[in-house]
């Protein structure tokens, strides 16, 4: 059972990418139910979510499983495979309008690429890491997904998926994102 830190977030990593798996289904759901007005507000906090979710998997998550997972070199290859096909296919619905005919299809083709992943995930990948890395290790990992999600590009940039690709990229497409992200607030166009 995970334990909460002293600001009440969870203190083990993988307790924490669950529940944001949960919130992605949730977000999933809030987009498909909306109302055409509310859609792409619904959207842009998906978008954002996955974007910085994925980045801190790719740069804590991943490179943790690659040492301590026995078959751990081909089960991150499998995840970063899977997370760069939802990045292309994210990209695209973040520049199509909420209310393009395609959008809606489009839209749940990547909830289930989306879900299949995290499945996989914590098939593969999570159970491993609760097994190989003590409480303490699983603690400092939650902090660091923290951490790098606070720093993390707010869209999807796909071909960016291993940890050194983060670090040399992400810091410019995160100010570069988080810039666009203020301008569109300011004008009214999105949350």
């Amino acid at each position: 059972m995970p334990h909460l830190d002293d600001d009440g977030e969870n203190d083990d990593v993988v307790a924490l990418l669950r529940q944001q798996h949960n919130h992605i289904r949730d977000l999933f759901a809030e987009v498909e139910n909306a109302t055409a007005d509310d859609r792409a507000e619904a959207f842009r906090r998906l978008v954002r979510l996955l974007a910085v979710h994925e980045t801190a998997e790719e740069e804590v998550v991943h490179p943790s499983a690659r040492r301590l997972l026995q078959d751990g070199e081909q089960v991150v290859d499998d995840r970063l495979e899977e997370e760069r096909a939802a990045k292309e296919k994210l990209s695209r619905l973040d520049d199509m309008n909420p209310d393009d005919p395609g959008f809606m299809p489009a839209l749940r083709e990547l909830r289930a690429d989306v879900l299949q992943h995290a499945a996989s995930e914590e098939q593969y990948e999570f159970p491993g890491l609760r097994e190989k890395a003590g409480a303490q290790q699983l603690a400092m990992m939650a902090t660091a997904v923290r951490a790098a999600e606070a720093m993390a590009p707010t869209r999807p940039h796909p071909g960016v998926e291993t940890a050194a690709e983060n670090v040399a990229v992400g810091p410019v497409a995160a100010v570069i994102d988080r810039t666009r992200d203020a301008v569109r607030k300011a004008m009214g166009k999105d949350s």
